[in-house]
Protein backbone atom coordinates (compact mmCIF):
# COMPACT_ATOMS: atom_id res chain seq x y z
CA UNK A 1 0.00 0.00 0.00
CA UNK A 2 1.45 3.44 -1.21
CA UNK A 3 2.34 5.44 2.08
CA UNK A 4 2.39 9.45 2.07
CA UNK A 5 4.24 11.95 3.92
CA UNK A 6 2.62 13.81 6.90
CA UNK A 7 -0.65 15.67 6.47
CA UNK A 8 -0.86 19.58 6.54
CA UNK A 9 -1.75 21.05 9.97
CA UNK A 10 -4.86 22.22 8.47
CA UNK A 11 -6.09 19.20 7.16
CA UNK A 12 -5.06 17.44 10.26
CA UNK A 13 -7.75 19.83 12.29
CA UNK A 14 -9.95 19.03 9.75
CA UNK A 15 -10.07 15.33 10.40
CA UNK A 16 -9.50 15.55 14.42
CA UNK A 17 -12.58 13.50 16.03
CA UNK A 18 -15.24 14.99 17.21
CA UNK A 19 -14.08 18.25 16.10
CA UNK A 20 -16.40 20.37 14.30
CA UNK A 21 -16.01 23.04 11.87
CA UNK A 22 -16.66 26.49 12.54
CA UNK A 23 -19.26 26.83 9.42
CA UNK A 24 -21.73 29.31 11.81
CA UNK A 25 -24.81 27.14 10.12
CA UNK A 26 -28.51 28.15 11.68
CA UNK A 27 -30.43 25.50 13.36
CA UNK A 28 -33.29 24.95 13.02
CA UNK A 29 -34.32 23.63 16.35
CA UNK A 30 -35.36 20.02 15.53
CA UNK A 31 -33.26 17.78 17.34
CA UNK A 32 -33.34 15.03 14.14
CA UNK A 33 -32.60 17.43 11.41
CA UNK A 34 -29.80 19.38 13.77
CA UNK A 35 -28.06 16.15 14.76
CA UNK A 36 -28.10 15.36 11.56
CA UNK A 37 -25.92 18.48 10.13
CA UNK A 38 -23.99 18.08 13.08
CA UNK A 39 -22.82 14.41 12.07
CA UNK A 40 -21.81 15.24 8.86
CA UNK A 41 -20.26 18.30 9.40
CA UNK A 42 -17.93 16.09 11.88
CA UNK A 43 -17.36 12.98 10.38
CA UNK A 44 -17.80 13.66 6.17
CA UNK A 45 -14.52 12.22 4.30
CA UNK A 46 -14.48 15.86 1.99
CA UNK A 47 -14.78 18.71 3.88
CA UNK A 48 -14.16 20.97 0.17
CA UNK A 49 -17.96 19.80 -0.07
CA UNK A 50 -19.02 20.98 3.10
CA UNK A 51 -19.72 24.48 1.20
CA UNK A 52 -22.57 23.22 -0.91
CA UNK A 53 -23.94 21.12 2.21
CA UNK A 54 -23.86 24.11 4.19
CA UNK A 55 -25.82 25.73 1.37
CA UNK A 56 -28.52 23.18 1.25
CA UNK A 57 -29.00 23.27 5.29
CA UNK A 58 -29.87 27.33 4.89
CA UNK A 59 -32.17 26.86 2.42
CA UNK A 60 -34.10 24.49 4.45
CA UNK A 61 -33.77 26.91 8.01
CA UNK A 62 -33.63 30.41 6.34
CA UNK A 63 -35.95 29.96 3.43
CA UNK A 64 -39.92 30.14 3.69
CA UNK A 65 -41.19 27.53 4.73
CA UNK A 66 -38.81 27.05 7.18
CA UNK A 67 -37.74 23.83 8.78
CA UNK A 68 -38.58 24.38 12.71
CA UNK A 69 -38.82 21.98 15.92
CA UNK A 70 -42.66 21.63 15.14
CA UNK A 71 -42.22 20.51 11.94
CA UNK A 72 -44.00 17.32 10.83
CA UNK A 73 -41.89 14.22 10.22
CA UNK A 74 -42.42 14.03 6.56
CA UNK A 75 -41.06 17.42 6.16
CA UNK A 76 -37.75 16.40 8.71
CA UNK A 77 -37.60 13.17 6.44
CA UNK A 78 -37.38 15.40 3.00
CA UNK A 79 -35.53 18.46 4.43
CA UNK A 80 -32.81 15.79 6.05
CA UNK A 81 -32.81 13.57 2.33
CA UNK A 82 -32.47 17.21 0.39
CA UNK A 83 -29.25 18.43 2.61
CA UNK A 84 -27.52 14.55 2.31
CA UNK A 85 -28.64 14.59 -1.45
CA UNK A 86 -26.73 17.86 -1.72
CA UNK A 87 -23.33 15.64 -1.15
CA UNK A 88 -23.91 14.05 -4.54
CA UNK A 89 -22.23 10.81 -2.80
CA UNK A 90 -22.88 7.04 -1.57
CA UNK A 91 -22.91 5.74 1.85
CA UNK A 92 -24.35 8.79 2.68
CA UNK A 93 -28.27 8.67 3.69
CA UNK A 94 -30.81 8.85 6.50
CA UNK A 95 -32.99 5.29 7.39
CA UNK A 96 -36.12 4.86 9.13
CA UNK A 97 -37.51 1.79 10.53
CA UNK A 98 -39.87 1.17 8.13
CA UNK A 99 -37.74 0.02 5.54
CA UNK A 100 -35.80 -3.55 5.43
CA UNK A 101 -32.70 -1.26 4.52
CA UNK A 102 -32.80 -0.03 8.45
CA UNK A 103 -32.76 -3.17 9.87
CA UNK A 104 -30.02 -4.87 7.24
CA UNK A 105 -27.70 -1.83 7.99
CA UNK A 106 -28.09 -1.97 11.83
CA UNK A 107 -26.95 -5.75 11.98
CA UNK A 108 -24.00 -4.81 9.38
CA UNK A 109 -22.98 -1.69 11.32
CA UNK A 110 -23.84 -3.48 14.88
CA UNK A 111 -20.63 -2.07 16.16
CA UNK A 112 -21.15 1.14 15.38
CA UNK A 113 -24.31 1.52 17.28
CA UNK A 114 -23.34 -1.09 20.16
CA UNK A 115 -23.88 0.74 22.82
CA UNK A 116 -27.75 0.76 21.61
CA UNK A 117 -28.44 -1.95 20.21
CA UNK A 118 -29.84 -4.19 23.34
CA UNK A 119 -32.28 -1.13 23.35
CA UNK A 120 -32.95 -1.15 19.87
CA UNK A 121 -33.41 -5.20 19.88
CA UNK A 122 -34.32 -6.27 23.09
CA UNK A 123 -33.44 -8.48 25.02
CA UNK A 124 -30.22 -9.67 23.51
CA UNK A 125 -29.38 -6.88 20.73
CA UNK A 126 -30.22 -9.42 18.18
CA UNK A 127 -31.45 -7.51 15.06
CA UNK A 128 -34.54 -9.50 14.06
CA UNK A 129 -37.75 -8.14 11.89
CA UNK A 130 -40.94 -9.96 10.31
CA UNK A 131 -40.98 -10.51 6.92
CA UNK A 132 -41.02 -12.82 4.15
CA UNK A 133 -37.27 -11.94 2.63
CA UNK A 134 -38.32 -10.26 -0.85
CA UNK A 135 -37.50 -6.33 -1.84
CA UNK A 136 -39.36 -4.13 -4.12
CA UNK A 137 -38.86 -1.13 -6.07
CA UNK A 138 -40.98 1.69 -7.70
CA UNK A 139 -40.89 2.35 -11.54
CA UNK A 140 -43.46 4.46 -12.90
CA UNK A 141 -45.53 4.16 -9.83
CA UNK A 142 -45.91 0.57 -9.35
CA UNK A 143 -44.37 -1.52 -6.85
CA UNK A 144 -42.22 -4.74 -8.37
CA UNK A 145 -40.52 -7.77 -6.74
CA UNK A 146 -36.89 -6.83 -7.30
CA UNK A 147 -34.81 -9.35 -4.77
CA UNK A 148 -36.00 -12.63 -3.27
CA UNK A 149 -33.51 -14.04 -1.03
CA UNK A 150 -32.76 -17.91 -1.98
CA UNK A 151 -34.34 -20.50 0.51
CA UNK A 152 -36.35 -17.37 2.28
CA UNK A 153 -40.66 -17.72 2.73
CA UNK A 154 -40.82 -15.46 -0.31
CA UNK A 155 -38.95 -17.73 -2.67
CA UNK A 156 -40.34 -21.07 -1.13
CA UNK A 157 -44.04 -19.53 -1.71
CA UNK A 158 -43.04 -19.10 -5.73
CA UNK A 159 -42.78 -15.15 -5.89
CA UNK A 160 -40.62 -13.89 -8.78
CA UNK A 161 -38.39 -11.27 -9.57
CA UNK A 162 -40.62 -8.85 -11.60
CA UNK A 163 -44.40 -9.56 -10.10
CA UNK A 164 -45.93 -6.40 -9.44
CA UNK A 165 -46.81 -6.11 -6.03
CA UNK A 166 -50.80 -5.62 -5.34
CA UNK A 167 -51.24 -5.42 -1.64
CA UNK A 168 -50.63 -7.76 1.46
CA UNK A 169 -53.84 -9.56 3.54
CA UNK A 170 -55.85 -6.82 1.46
CA UNK A 171 -53.99 -3.84 2.39
CA UNK A 172 -51.40 -1.78 0.27
CA UNK A 173 -47.96 -3.55 0.64
CA UNK A 174 -45.44 -1.88 3.58
CA UNK A 175 -41.75 -3.54 3.84
CA UNK A 176 -42.61 -3.67 7.65
CA UNK A 177 -45.46 -3.07 8.49
CA UNK A 178 -47.21 -5.78 6.39
CA UNK A 179 -45.90 -8.18 8.42
CA UNK A 180 -45.27 -6.97 11.71
CA UNK A 181 -47.24 -9.19 14.81
CA UNK A 182 -47.86 -11.69 12.15
CA UNK A 183 -44.74 -14.25 12.91
CA UNK A 184 -45.66 -17.78 13.27
CA UNK A 185 -49.03 -17.05 10.89
CA UNK A 186 -49.54 -16.32 6.71
CA UNK A 187 -49.90 -13.62 4.45
CA UNK A 188 -51.89 -13.69 1.14
CA UNK A 189 -49.69 -11.60 -1.04
CA UNK A 190 -51.70 -10.73 -4.09
CA UNK A 191 -49.46 -10.32 -7.26
CA UNK A 192 -49.69 -9.62 -11.24
CA UNK A 193 -47.02 -11.49 -12.84
CA UNK A 194 -47.86 -10.35 -16.37
CA UNK A 195 -49.09 -6.96 -18.02
CA UNK A 196 -52.73 -7.06 -18.12
CA UNK A 197 -52.87 -10.36 -16.46
CA UNK A 198 -55.34 -11.43 -13.81
CA UNK A 199 -53.96 -11.08 -10.29
CA UNK A 200 -53.04 -14.17 -8.36
CA UNK A 201 -52.50 -14.68 -5.07
CA UNK A 202 -49.83 -16.01 -3.07
CA UNK A 203 -50.08 -17.74 0.56
CA UNK A 204 -46.59 -16.53 2.00
CA UNK A 205 -45.05 -17.57 6.09
CA UNK A 206 -43.83 -15.14 7.87
CA UNK A 207 -40.40 -15.36 10.02
CA UNK A 208 -38.50 -13.69 12.17
CA UNK A 209 -35.62 -12.80 10.15
CA UNK A 210 -31.92 -12.30 10.96
CA UNK A 211 -30.38 -10.06 8.29
CA UNK A 212 -27.08 -11.08 8.01
CA UNK A 213 -27.61 -15.01 8.83
CA UNK A 214 -30.65 -14.42 6.08
CA UNK A 215 -27.58 -13.30 3.97
CA UNK A 216 -25.75 -16.42 4.68
CA UNK A 217 -28.91 -18.50 4.34
CA UNK A 218 -29.47 -17.10 0.58
CA UNK A 219 -25.75 -17.66 -0.07
CA UNK A 220 -25.87 -20.93 0.47
CA UNK A 221 -29.21 -21.65 -0.55
CA UNK A 222 -28.02 -19.81 -4.42
CA UNK A 223 -25.79 -22.95 -5.02
CA UNK A 224 -27.15 -24.79 -7.92
CA UNK A 225 -25.05 -27.07 -10.56
CA UNK A 226 -26.14 -27.17 -14.28
CA UNK A 227 -25.98 -29.71 -16.82
CA UNK A 228 -25.00 -27.88 -20.08
CA UNK A 229 -23.89 -30.30 -23.06
CA UNK A 230 -22.22 -32.78 -20.85
CA UNK A 231 -20.69 -29.99 -18.63
CA UNK A 232 -21.19 -29.60 -14.99
CA UNK A 233 -21.90 -25.48 -14.56
CA UNK A 234 -21.89 -24.13 -11.34
CA UNK A 235 -24.08 -21.15 -9.98
CA UNK A 236 -23.35 -19.03 -6.76
CA UNK A 237 -25.21 -15.63 -5.68
CA UNK A 238 -23.00 -13.40 -3.55
CA UNK A 239 -26.25 -11.09 -1.94
CA UNK A 240 -23.35 -9.08 0.55
CA UNK A 241 -19.95 -9.88 1.98
CA UNK A 242 -20.78 -8.06 5.28
CA UNK A 243 -21.53 -11.74 7.06
CA UNK A 244 -19.29 -13.56 9.23
CA UNK A 245 -19.45 -16.86 7.30
CA UNK A 246 -20.98 -15.74 3.83
CA UNK A 247 -16.80 -16.10 2.17
CA UNK A 248 -16.61 -19.50 4.09
CA UNK A 249 -19.67 -20.49 3.03
CA UNK A 250 -18.19 -20.38 -0.34
CA UNK A 251 -14.86 -21.42 0.16
CA UNK A 252 -16.48 -25.01 1.33
CA UNK A 253 -18.57 -25.36 -1.57
CA UNK A 254 -15.64 -24.13 -4.00
CA UNK A 255 -13.54 -26.73 -1.78
CA UNK A 256 -15.38 -29.52 -1.06
CA UNK A 257 -19.28 -29.12 -1.95
CA UNK A 258 -21.53 -28.95 -4.56
CA UNK A 259 -19.26 -26.69 -7.25
CA UNK A 260 -16.20 -29.13 -6.02
CA UNK A 261 -16.77 -31.02 -9.66
CA UNK A 262 -18.01 -28.19 -12.01
CA UNK A 263 -16.32 -27.35 -15.01
CA UNK A 264 -16.66 -23.60 -14.47
CA UNK A 265 -18.42 -21.18 -11.87
CA UNK A 266 -20.72 -18.46 -12.35
CA UNK A 267 -20.66 -15.38 -9.88
CA UNK A 268 -23.39 -13.42 -9.21
CA UNK A 269 -22.58 -10.13 -7.74
CA UNK A 270 -25.67 -8.75 -8.08
CA UNK A 271 -26.08 -7.78 -4.45
CA UNK A 272 -27.58 -5.74 -1.65
CA UNK A 273 -24.62 -4.58 0.02
CA UNK A 274 -20.93 -4.70 -0.55
CA UNK A 275 -18.79 -4.89 3.25
CA UNK A 276 -16.72 -7.65 3.46
CA UNK A 277 -12.58 -7.97 3.06
CA UNK A 278 -10.82 -5.99 0.24
CA UNK A 279 -9.16 -9.51 -0.80
CA UNK A 280 -12.47 -11.29 -1.45
CA UNK A 281 -11.91 -11.72 -4.94
CA UNK A 282 -9.18 -13.97 -4.01
CA UNK A 283 -11.16 -16.83 -3.57
CA UNK A 284 -10.96 -16.87 -7.46
CA UNK A 285 -8.21 -14.56 -8.68
CA UNK A 286 -5.62 -14.87 -5.54
CA UNK A 287 -2.15 -16.07 -6.34
CA UNK A 288 -2.59 -18.10 -2.84
CA UNK A 289 -2.17 -21.56 -3.28
CA UNK A 290 -4.80 -23.73 -1.93
CA UNK A 291 -3.93 -26.34 1.21
CA UNK A 292 -5.88 -27.55 3.97
CA UNK A 293 -4.72 -28.90 7.44
CA UNK A 294 -5.71 -32.44 7.74
CA UNK A 295 -5.67 -33.75 11.27
CA UNK A 296 -4.63 -37.28 12.87
CA UNK A 297 -7.78 -38.98 12.43
CA UNK A 298 -8.13 -37.63 8.72
CA UNK A 299 -10.30 -34.79 8.89
CA UNK A 300 -9.58 -32.14 7.24
CA UNK A 301 -9.83 -28.20 7.64
CA UNK A 302 -9.58 -25.54 5.08
CA UNK A 303 -6.72 -23.10 5.27
CA UNK A 304 -6.92 -20.96 1.98
CA UNK A 305 -8.68 -21.57 -1.06
CA UNK A 306 -8.67 -20.69 -4.76
CA UNK A 307 -10.63 -21.51 -7.55
CA UNK A 308 -8.42 -21.87 -11.12
CA UNK A 309 -11.27 -23.51 -13.30
CA UNK A 310 -13.17 -20.38 -15.44
CA UNK A 311 -15.56 -18.09 -14.01
CA UNK A 312 -17.74 -15.89 -15.14
CA UNK A 313 -19.11 -12.94 -13.31
CA UNK A 314 -22.82 -11.08 -13.73
CA UNK A 315 -23.06 -7.24 -12.33
CA UNK A 316 -25.52 -4.52 -12.13
CA UNK A 317 -26.21 -1.40 -9.69
CA UNK A 318 -26.51 -3.66 -7.27
CA UNK A 319 -22.96 -4.55 -7.45
CA UNK A 320 -22.01 -1.98 -5.21
CA UNK A 321 -18.86 -0.77 -2.29
CA UNK A 322 -16.94 -4.22 -1.76
CA UNK A 323 -18.60 -6.18 -4.34
CA UNK A 324 -17.37 -3.22 -7.21
CA UNK A 325 -14.10 -3.87 -5.68
CA UNK A 326 -14.64 -8.04 -5.95
CA UNK A 327 -15.86 -7.19 -9.83
CA UNK A 328 -13.00 -4.57 -10.58
CA UNK A 329 -10.62 -7.50 -9.64
CA UNK A 330 -12.31 -10.34 -11.28
CA UNK A 331 -11.99 -7.23 -14.40
CA UNK A 332 -8.05 -6.93 -14.47
CA UNK A 333 -7.98 -10.73 -14.31
CA UNK A 334 -9.63 -10.84 -17.53
CA UNK A 335 -12.35 -12.89 -15.74
CA UNK A 336 -15.76 -11.68 -17.84
CA UNK A 337 -18.11 -9.65 -16.34
CA UNK A 338 -22.08 -9.63 -17.68
CA UNK A 339 -24.71 -7.46 -17.10
CA UNK A 340 -25.16 -3.71 -16.97
CA UNK A 341 -22.69 -1.03 -14.89
CA UNK A 342 -21.76 -1.31 -11.39
CA UNK A 343 -23.46 1.26 -8.62
CA UNK A 344 -19.97 3.68 -8.67
CA UNK A 345 -20.89 3.37 -4.66
CA UNK A 346 -17.09 2.76 -3.29
CA UNK A 347 -16.72 4.92 -0.21
CA UNK A 348 -16.31 3.51 3.32
CA UNK A 349 -19.49 4.56 5.18
CA UNK A 350 -20.23 4.62 9.03
CA UNK A 351 -23.33 4.75 10.90
CA UNK A 352 -24.59 6.85 13.37
CA UNK A 353 -28.17 7.00 15.39
CA UNK A 354 -30.37 10.13 15.52
CA UNK A 355 -32.59 11.14 18.34
CA UNK A 356 -35.36 9.54 16.87
CA UNK A 357 -33.58 6.02 16.37
CA UNK A 358 -33.45 6.20 12.40
CA UNK A 359 -30.00 5.58 11.08
CA UNK A 360 -27.83 8.17 9.50
CA UNK A 361 -24.96 6.71 7.25
CA UNK A 362 -22.39 8.96 6.46
CA UNK A 363 -19.13 8.47 4.19
CA UNK A 364 -16.48 8.74 6.41
CA UNK A 365 -13.39 7.82 4.15
CA UNK A 366 -12.31 7.63 0.39
CA UNK A 367 -11.72 4.56 -1.49
CA UNK A 368 -8.70 4.61 -3.72
CA UNK A 369 -7.64 1.63 -5.94
CA UNK A 370 -3.82 1.12 -6.78
CA UNK A 371 -2.72 4.30 -8.17
CA UNK A 372 -5.37 6.83 -8.20
CA UNK A 373 -8.37 4.91 -9.36
CA UNK A 374 -11.67 5.83 -7.70
CA UNK A 375 -14.95 3.83 -8.90
CA UNK A 376 -17.11 6.39 -7.05
CA UNK A 377 -19.87 7.81 -9.18
CA UNK A 378 -17.87 5.98 -12.12
CA UNK A 379 -18.65 1.78 -11.27
CA UNK A 380 -17.32 -1.42 -13.20
CA UNK A 381 -18.31 -1.73 -16.44
CA UNK A 382 -19.35 -5.31 -18.21
CA UNK A 383 -17.48 -6.89 -20.93
CA UNK A 384 -20.80 -8.12 -22.16
CA UNK A 385 -23.66 -5.86 -21.90
CA UNK A 386 -26.81 -7.15 -21.25
CA UNK A 387 -30.15 -4.98 -20.36
CA UNK A 388 -32.26 -6.02 -17.57
CA UNK A 389 -36.12 -4.85 -17.46
CA UNK A 390 -37.92 -5.89 -14.05
CA UNK A 391 -41.54 -4.93 -14.75
CA UNK A 392 -43.15 -8.43 -15.11
CA UNK A 393 -39.76 -10.15 -15.60
CA UNK A 394 -41.89 -13.47 -14.28
CA UNK A 395 -38.67 -14.75 -13.08
CA UNK A 396 -36.65 -14.53 -16.29
CA UNK A 397 -33.31 -13.13 -16.04
CA UNK A 398 -31.18 -12.63 -19.60
CA UNK A 399 -28.39 -11.71 -17.61
CA UNK A 400 -28.08 -15.35 -16.08
CA UNK A 401 -28.82 -16.54 -19.33
CA UNK A 402 -25.80 -14.63 -20.91
CA UNK A 403 -23.37 -15.38 -18.40
CA UNK A 404 -24.45 -19.19 -18.55
CA UNK A 405 -24.19 -19.19 -22.21
CA UNK A 406 -20.71 -16.92 -21.81
CA UNK A 407 -19.42 -19.68 -19.63
CA UNK A 408 -20.04 -22.33 -21.81
CA UNK A 409 -18.65 -20.83 -24.84
CA UNK A 410 -15.35 -20.71 -22.66
CA UNK A 411 -15.65 -24.48 -21.61
CA UNK A 412 -16.56 -25.65 -25.19
CA UNK A 413 -13.18 -23.57 -26.33
CA UNK A 414 -11.26 -25.05 -23.92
Amino acid sequence: MKTFGPLPFALLLLLMPGQSLALDLPRSGHAVFDRAVELVIDNFYDPSALDRFSAAVRRQVDERGALTAKSSEDRVDAAVESVLASLGVSHTARFTADTIDYYELADIFRFGIRSDIKRLFPPDGEVRYAGIGMVTRLEDGLRFVSDVYDGAPADRAGIRVGDEVLSVDGLPYREIASFRGKVGRTVDVRLRRHREALPITVTVAVERLRPLRTFEKAIENSVTVTEREGRRIGYLRLWTLSTRDGLDIVARELASGRLKNADGVVVDLRGRWGGGPPDAADLFVGGVPTFRLISRDGKDMLGTVRWRRPVVAIIDEGSRSGLELFAHALKVNNIPLVGSRTAGALLAGRAFLLPDDSLLEVAVSDAVIDEGLRLEGRGVEPDIAVSFSLPYAAGRDPQLDAAMDEMQRILVKG
